[in-house]
């Protein structure tokens, strides 16, 4: 087995299993603020830096923090250093984009609300990641190749489209890439573009060279109508752009070239990780048809073979959230809640619902116990253990409860977390 060595580092002084599953019986752990999911640079971030994510984190009193970049876990080192020195407990994760054809077919939307069939699926408590196995890397390498060409594509497109309303932007891949080496200071081959990079690479290359009006104009002709958003407002114009330019049925859009599913959860569980769907429920209107109603969509999950659910939490209606997240629970799924941080937008780190609203106190809790799954995962699966799940992704113990389970392995977090938190506030280094 590999296992990530920033990982190692991060975990190594707590404890042994044995004795942390004593501690585990000890009683209930407080809840803490906790989010599982984040982007950092090179990914498209509200972030300039890792060392930004960690430090807002444990300004705003958020003890577990979970990236989930695309494609490249360069940064993972980096995060679980910076981690440890703040009192913040790592936990390393994954987003991959896959399409369904089935559900292409049948023009089922599954959590993503303007593309049939297609799905994100998240891997939770990451550990073979660096080095990558064998075969984690080639499925990486199919997914980074496909990803990279459609992006390559639609910077030519987007291009012509500009072009063709009177703007010459001459922008190519590396000219994007350097870009975000430029604001983050990545290393090159660590980038991996995503739509939102594009997006922004045009809409500076417009800022820096026309004026307002001119901007104003060209955008109007770029749409086919006047821009809605401020052409002085960077983020609302990266987004404009990106809706009205990119998305499926204008102009610059080239069809996705994404892997299957069972690509996507392969690579999951070669990094050792726990399969994870996220659930967007009424962050669109109407419902996606995927996830009609709370038992549906968790019939729909277990026949795929995922145990367990991710919400950004400020899409949702706290009402909704709970009818989402507790029917999933109670259905032996574990749910976890992040923020993504995949705007310019900065908001505060720990997860809350639409308009500000707060975690209903029921979800909170299951959300602190997801965080405890995930963080006892790794740990297992950094002694050689089996955590939530098995290799192939199935429940570590079949034979027992879903509940108890579920119970069991988020209590042998907790104490994880507590002996990492008691070293932290000892100011001793957790290596």
């Amino acid at each position: 087995m590999t296992v990530s060595s920033a990982l190692a580092q991060a975990l190594q002084a707590i404890g042994p299993p044995d004795t942390l599953a004593r501690s585990a019986m000890s009683g209930a752990t407080p809840r803490r603020l906790n989010n599982t999911h984040i982007h950092v640079p090179p990914n498209f971030s509200a972030f300039d830096s890792v060392q930004q994510a960690v430090g807002l984190a444990a300004e705003q009193g958020v003890e577990v923090l979970g990236v989930s970049n695309y494609y490249d876990y360069g940064a993972y080192g980096e995060f679980a250093r910076l981690a440890r020195a703040s009192g913040v407990f790592p936990l390393f994760g994954t987003e991959i984009i896959c399409l369904l054809d089935d559900l292409v077919k049948a023009g089922h939307r599954i959590n993503d609300p303007a593309n049939p069939g297609k799905m994100y699926l998240c891997g939770k408590g990451i550990t073979r990641f660096e080095p990558l196995s064998p075969e984690a890397a080639r499925l990486l390498d199919v997914i980074r190749g496909k990803d990279s060409g459609r992006m390559a594509d639609m910077i030519r497109r987007i291009n012509e489209v500009f072009g063709s309303a009177g703007f010459d932007a001459s922008l190519g891949e590396q000219d994007v890439k350097a870009m975000v080496v430029r604001r983050h200071g990545c290393p090159l081959e660590a980038v991996y573009l995503q739509e939102r990079h594009v997006a922004q690479a045009f809409q500076e290359a417009l800022a820096e060279r026309l004026a307002p009006d001119a901007r104003a104009d060209l955008l109007t002709r770029v749409y086919g109508a006047p821009p809605t958003a401020s052409v002085e407002a960077a983020v609302a114009t990266q987004n404009e752009i990106r809706a009205r330019v990119m998305k499926a049925g204008k102009p610059g859009y080239v069809p996705e070239t994404f892997v299957g599913y069972d690509h996507a959860r392969s690579l999951i569980l070669a990094l050792g990780g726990i399969p994870c769907y996220p659930t967007l429920a009424d962050g669109a209107t109407p419902l996606c048809e995927f996830e009609s109603s709370p038992e549906e969509l968790v019939e729909r999950m277990q026949g795929l073979g995922i145990h367990c659910a991710e919400f950004i939490p400020d899409r949702n209606a706290p009402d909704v959230l709970a009818r989402y997240a507790l029917t999933m629970r109670r259905a032996g799924i574990v749910v976890t809640a992040g923020t993504e941080h995949n705007t310019r937008d900065l908001i505060p780190i720990a997860p809350a619902c639409k308009g500000g609203a707060p975690v209903p106190e029921d979800v909170a809790d299951l959300f602190w116990e997801g965080a405890c799954v995930v963080a006892a995962h790794q740990y297992l699966a950094c002694h050689g253990l089996t955590g939530l799940v098995t290799p192939s992704g199935a429940p570590g113990d079949a034979n027992e409860d879903a509940d108890a389970r579920i119970r069991g392995v988020a209590a042998l977090g907790a104490s994880v977390l507590n002996a990492y938190r008691r070293l932290a506030l000892r100011g001793a280094t957790v290596v």
